[in-house]
């Protein structure tokens, strides 16, 4: 496709058009990060017309704006959001659920502003866009395979900090809404692991950027797969072990690690970034004995689990992990493989830091805890379930990394417990029905062996 950007016309006058429409629908967006932080201003990034706003059909605006937002540390950026609005004179009723709102005055003054996403034109002229590799605008696109055209998109409601799109049951297309400079690890670890001829993870076939920012991945869509959570909730309603299911997956987890060893950088740990991870841990859980009063009586036992992973000699390879690991991102398939997906990381931790090389044991603390999640939903309260899934996972894991995450018992429990103390500060505030399963698992950590 011939480069056929532009930005729009009057960019200057372009947001503040928008800015009463955003300051009502952005806040409540579930991906958007500032919830509970009163919005102060825009500043706008890009302005990059996919589609004339201006033609007879509908406009495609695709937008890269800083939210600003009192609170932030010093020295530290605003949040860029990446919007894709479409822009009618009329809003058929089909799309009435998508409207942000109607611009009063500006270059757009009159029209209906709404969400691209959930417009099928519009979603299928982003595919067709990625299938032909080149420029628009800022916006880069880029393909490693031919794809075929004409997929009919529809949007999935289950995403949580990001919005993605099926094609035709082919592919899924994942849009990263809060965007910062640096390649996005759901791309680049997909990228190395497909060099590195891992089939645990799906490869990504096409993927678009903006400068250094990765703007969207898309993938083939595995769509005769479950997820490992309802696969364990499904398990657990039936009285079913579960042990099979997690040792395959431990195998998975490994390969994953050894495939990421392979084709990236790898080094041993300090022992003074040893020392520094712990005393973080540390200062994590003295914060959260203050807001959660209930933690106080553990905090002994459980500073004692950090110091321990802090007298640890050193030595632990750190490589690219997965960075956020747990039942919810890993899909079973109708063969009884399981894959892994979603290698972003946790969304709202710095990319530099998402980027960095950790112990592999940090994944493996994350699955252990959610195999006490998945417990949880049971009544009673299964916890031996959970138990047997755990040592069943590291036994997958030693089999295939040659190593066993147990015998590495000091960092493994320092991550465990620190995962399970930002556990109880979450549920604390958020689901406190839900406070009984991180305190089981303090409860538990903070007892010496």
């Amino acid at each position: 496709m011939p480069e056929t950007a532009s930005t729009t016309r009057a960019p200057d006058a372009l947001l503040p058009s928008l800015t009463p429409l955003l300051h009502e629908w952005l806040p409540r967006q579930r991906w958007f990060a500032g919830k509970g932080r009163r919005v102060t201003g825009f500043t706008l990034e890009a302005a990059t017309e996919l589609l004339p706003l201006d033609g007879p059909g509908p406009g495609l605006l695709h937008l890269l704006v800083r939210v600003e937002q009192p609170g932030r540390p010093a020295g530290t950026p605003a949040d860029c959001y990446q919007l894709l609005l479409g822009v009618r004179t009329q809003l058929p009723p089909r799309l009435a659920p998508a409207l942000i709102g109607r611009i009063r005055q500006g270059p757009l003054a009159g029209r209906a502003v709404y969400e691209g996403l959930r417009d099928p034109r519009l979603a299928g002229l982003l595919y067709e866009r990625l299938r032909t590799p080149g420029r628009t605008g800022p916006l880069r696109f880029h393909a490693t395979t031919a794809l075929p055209p004409a997929l009919a998109p529809r949007m999935l409601d289950a995403e949580q900090s990001n919005s993605s799109l099926v094609y035709g049951d082919s592919f899924i297309l994942k849009i990263f809404r809060r965007v910062s400079p640096g390649a996005n690890p759901d791309l680049e670890l997909p990228l190395a692991l497909a060099g590195a001829g891992c089939a645990r993870v799906p490869a990504p076939v096409a993927w678009f950027e903006s400068g250094a920012s990765t703007l969207g991945v898309l993938q083939p869509y595995l769509r005769n797969s479950r997820d490992g959570w309802r696969l364990a909730l499904d398990a657990l309603a039936d009285g079913r072990e579960f042990t099979a299911e997690a040792r395959a997956l431990g195998r998975a987890t490994a390969e994953v690690h050894l495939a990421l060893a392979e084709a990236l950088p790898t080094r041993r740990l300090q022992r003074s970034e040893t020392e520094q991870l712990a005393a973080a841990m540390d200062r994590r859980l003295h914060a959260a004995a203050q807001a959660v009063p209930a933690l106080m009586p553990y905090v002994p036992g459980l500073r004692a689990v950090f110091a321990a992973a802090s007298g640890a000699d050193g030595g632990s390879a750190v490589q690219r992990i997965h960075g956020d690991l747990h039942l919810g991102q890993t899909l079973r398939g109708s063969d009884g493989g399981w894959a892994v997906i979603d290698f972003e990381g946790e969304p709202a931790k710095p990319l530099d830091e998402r980027r960095s090389p950790q112990p592999t044991v940090r994944d493996v603390a994350g699955m252990l805890r959610s195999f006490d999640y998945a417990a949880r939903t049971h009544r009673p309260w299964n916890a031996d379930w959970a138990a047997r899934c755990r040592a069943a996972y590291c036994t997958g894991y030693a089999e295939a990394a040659g190593t066993d995450p147990r015998t590495d018992p000091a960092l493994l429990r320092a991550y465990e417990t620190d995962k399970a103390v930002y556990e109880v500060v979450y549920e604390a505030r958020h689901r406190p029905d839900w406070l009984p399963v991180p305190m089981s698992a303090i409860e538990r950590l903070s007892t010496p062996r």
